[in-house]
Order: C-alpha cells, then structure tokens, then sequence
C-alpha cells in the first residue's frame, strides 16, 4: 500500500486535512496549471453529449468556511492544519468551482525531527460536487513530491502532470473533494454497521474511501461540547493498524458534518487530530449548551 493511500485511510476523507499541507505560493505556475485544465475539458458541445453531470444539493459548506485543528503525536503537540474553502468562486471550463485550499504544517519538537510543509488544492464543481483539479505540493521530512490531476468527467477519465489518462467512473473524487463529499451525505437513516462509500483516485489509481457508522455521541472540544456522529474507517490491518477499529472519527450531529475529533492507534504509537476553530458555518452546529 502506498504511503498515499495510508494516509487517506487515516483521514477517512474526513481528516485528510491533518499532516498534509505546504506553502506554495507560485502564482503564475498556478495560473498555468487551471489554464492546462480549461484545456483538458473544454466548453465544447461535444464534451457535454458524451456525459451529463449530476446535479448534487450542497448542505454541508459554503464559500468561506474555514476549519483549524491540532495534531498530536502521542503526547507530542506536532502541527497545525487548516482547510479553507476561498470566500469567491471560481471558473474552469465554463463551471462555477469552490476552490479550496488545504494548509498545514509540523510544529515544535516534532518540526525539528520530521518537518512537515504540504499543500493541497481541489477545486469542486458548485453543482455536481465533483473535482475538476487537484493540486498536490507535498514536503515531509525531506521527501517532496508533486502532482497536478486533471478531471474530465464529460469523458470519464484523470490526466496526470505527465499526460497519462486514466478512465474513472462516474462520481469520483480526488483527496480533497471526498472529504466534502462524505460531508453532504445524508446519514439521518443511518443505523450502527452501515458502510458509506466515496469513490476516489489516487496515486493513479480507484480507491474505495469506506466508512462504517457506530452510532451516536457527544464528545468535549476545545471550542465547546458537541453532539457527534461517530464513524470508524475501514482499514486494512497490518500495515500501519493493528486492528479494523483502531481508527475513529466524530462529525458534528447537523447538517455541516464539520469532523471535530479523530484519533488512531497506529503500530509505532498514536495520531490525535483535535478541532481548534470554525468560521462561517453553513448551518446551526450541533453545540451542547
């Protein structure tokens, strides 16, 4: 398993906001990379007979919603992470777009061993809720890597930075986006052992995001107390879990499915993600008075 996909299971398409983010700032590569991407799905009519997209209702986030948290390994306070979707909208290939834009990085003594600085971008379709781009900058202890995806889902396929296409389904995801689109499901019929599936690509490949429902909750933050929907992410044991449930996650109990809480006992100690701050809510939060 690939250490993206490890990190993907840990976020549960929830927490991949934790250790991944750098600071990339390089205005007018970003400015060639959309407009690479207008290219690749084009306004043409012939692009929209092949493939009509979804019309999906966003009730879980709006344009300027910002999320912090802490990271903590072990008893270690290790990062910061903060996941903003920017306050305007955006255009690519004829579409209104969220972009949003995910920055992080390691702190303290933690920084001094394992310097972290990522970066990931996605931008998401307004209407169906599908990623068009996906931007990924990342620096973590050294090692750094790129990758610029492509979506065409009037084609149904992925290019990469290097010009290799890769066919999808319908309804797939990159890193970023299934974090939002686990979001707006409708989990108000849910029942304990029910599984939720985000479709999405990564490393160059289909990967099932799978998520099992345990019930209800009520857990203490930093910001207040909050009724919660409680989730464990199906993992694959051995590798970095010893174990199905040794990671878990709590979403506010309303319609933001805002993730506050997600902690995880991995085989070289444990990964708490804690939440720090909200702004610009799309709707009432779940708060215990």
């Amino acid at each position: 398993m690939s250490i993206s996909k490890k990190w993907l299971i840990l976020s549960s398409s929830i927490i991949i906001v934790l250790m991944l983010f750098s600071f990339y700032d390089d205005k007018t590569n970003v400015i060639a990379i959309i407009h690479r991407a207008n290219q690749t799905i084009g306004t043409d009519g012939d692009n929209k007979v092949r493939t009509s997209l979804p019309v999906k209702t966003n009730f879980a986030f709006k344009a300027g919603e910002v999320l912090s948290y802490r990271v903590h390994y072990g008893f270690v306070d290790a990062g910061v992470a903060i996941i903003e979707v920017k306050p305007d909208m955006e255009e690519i290939g004829g579409r209104k777009v969220y972009h949003v834009v995910g920055n992080g990085y390691s702190k303290g003594a933690f920084d001094f061993f394992f310097k972290v600085r990522d970066r990931y971008e996605s931008y998401i379709d307004k209407d169906a809720l599908l990623p068009w781009l996906f931007i990924r900058r990342v620096d973590e202890g050294g090692y750094k890597f790129s990758q610029n995806y492509f979506f065409n889902h009037y084609k149904k396929e992925v290019k990469t930075e290097d010009n290799q296409v890769y066919s999808i389904p319908d309804e797939v995801h990159d890193m970023i986006s299934a974090f939002y689109a686990a979001r707006n499901i409708d989990f108000s019929n849910a029942k304990p052992g029910d599984v939720f599936t985000v479709m999405s690509f990564v490393d160059k490949e289909l990967w099932p995001l799978k998520m099992k429902y345990l019930g209800k909750d009520v857990i203490k933050t930093d910001i207040g107390k909050f009724k919660c929907l409680k989730f464990c992410p199906i993992v694959q044991r051995g590798r970095i879990f010893k174990k199905e449930e040794d990671l878990l996650v709590w979403i506010t109990d309303d319609k933001n499915h805002i993730p506050l809480r997600a902690q995880a006992k991995i085989l070289v100690g444990s990964i708490k993600m804690d939440i720090t701050d909200i702004k610009n809510a799309a709707n009432p939060l779940s708060k215990v008075e």
